[in-house]
């Protein structure tokens, strides 16, 4: 597949950096590069986005394990294991469960690591395997530090209380608080071709909410691909996941998003929800507390 599909393209044209979006695409390449998978054995944390195969809802997941549990088999080639101490799958209540046991489900993963604000983005076909599953890569790249919060270490939970999670049609006040307290969060979104996990921080507060059902966020300056506005100009299906760091509690979204641009260059996406996921303690992890980054934009008083 080409660098950029058709939503893509018209966005750069949209924004005045087709020229700059053709040099910064050069990055996108389907081979895992010797550093990056190195950098993938060292994460105990790999997001991933797809659609629900059989209610087309998408939807982002956090997979955890310990090291090695996600890692490079071949140039073109990530896959994800279980090992002695965590199943990497997602729980069988996960909503994301039936597309990473579907063969073919084009999906997105982020492996994020907050200690060096470093990032990999790797999309592809996925295939299961007997101990979890692998993809095909499409696409392989990174992405700058920019907004993303250092947290200096974590500790694994081997035993932890687990609350059933609950499914909700609308925010209720705890979801509520849980997102404006929130620094970071992962979208997840598809296109003809393929989906995308992409994150997004900033100051906790720069995600809004202007209803139960209804949230808003500033899409800030970038890389200028717009592989995630592109994404939601042909498909407004998106998938939010927010995480507690420190209590690793999951909050997951189901619903549309769309992009509102002004004459001066800014953008505000807003997202409509369909369902939400609410999963206490779902993860073993445990991270410091955040350094915010330098680049996190004021947010307005």
């Amino acid at each position: 597949m080409g660098a950029y599909h058709e939503g893509s393209l018209a966005v750069q044209e949209l924004m005045g950096v087709r020229d700059r979006a053709d040099h910064v695409g050069r990055s996108l390449g389907q081979d895992i590069k010797p550093v990056a998978a190195a950098f993938l054995e060292l994460q105990p944390l790999l997001v991933v986005g797809a659609a629900d195969p059989g209610t087309g809802r998408v939807w982002a997941s956090a997979l955890t394990g310990s090291p090695g549990f996600v890692r490079a088999t071949s140039p073109r080639r990530m896959s994800v294991t279980t090992d002695a101490t965590d199943d990497p799958r997602p729980d069988h209540r996960d909503p994301l469960a039936p597309a990473l046991e579907t063969p073919g489900t084009p999906v997105g993963t982020i492996a994020l690591d907050p200690r060096t604000r470093r990032r990999m983005r790797l999309n592809g076909r996925l295939r299961p395997t007997p101990r979890g599953f692998a993809i095909e890569a499409d696409q392989v790249f990174s992405n700058c530090p920019r907004y993303i919060q250092r947290r200096q270490s974590y500790e694994t939970l081997t035993d932890r209380a687990r609350e059933a999670p609950r499914t909700l049609g609308e925010l209720d006040p705890r979801a509520m608080e849980f997102i404006r307290s929130a620094d970071t969060f992962f979208l997840a979104t598809v296109h003809p071709a393929g989906a995308d996990v992409s994150h997004r921080g900033g100051n906790p507060g720069f995600v809004r909410i202007t209803s139960p059902r209804e949230l808003t966020w500033p899409d800030y300056p970038g890389n200028a691909m717009f592989l995630t506005l592109g994404n939601l100009r042909t498909d407004p299906r998106a998938g939010l996941l927010f995480l507690d760091w420190t209590a690793g509690t999951t909050l997951q979204l189901t619903g549309e998003a769309h992009a509102a641009f002004t004459a001066e260059g800014t953008r505000t996406v807003r997202f409509t929800l369909t369902e939400a996921l609410w999963s206490p303690a779902a993860l073993p992890l445990r991270w410091s507390a955040p350094e915010y980054s330098p680049a996190n934009p004021d947010l307005p008083g």
